[in-house]
């Protein structure tokens, strides 16, 4: 159920984690940014409650930079980046 990909012209990759329990959409998360350079924007689709109450918590301490989080209605989509 996850997706993932990459958007060239804005530097923006998505992650897909819609349906995806906690604490494994943490740990994908985190995998993801492991992987990007730094400040590329990594863009992750949440589901309400636990994963966005408990994901943005963990990715902060963990030294990552949340740059937005917006209400899609159905999901919510977290803007993220891995500090240089």
């Amino acid at each position: 159920m996850s997706q993932s990909g990459l958007d060239a012209s804005s530097s923006t990759a998505l992650l897909d984690l819609r349906g995806t329990p906690c604490p494994i959409n943490f740990v994908r998360t985190k995998l993801k940014l492991e992987q990007m350079p730094p400040d590329v924007v990594l863009e992750v689709w949440l589901d309400p409650g636990e994963p966005i109450e408990q994901v943005p918590e963990s990715l902060l301490m963990e030294g990552y930079q949340i740059d937005m989080i917006e209400d899609r209605s159905e999901f919510f989509a977290l803007k993220v980046r891995r500090r240089a």
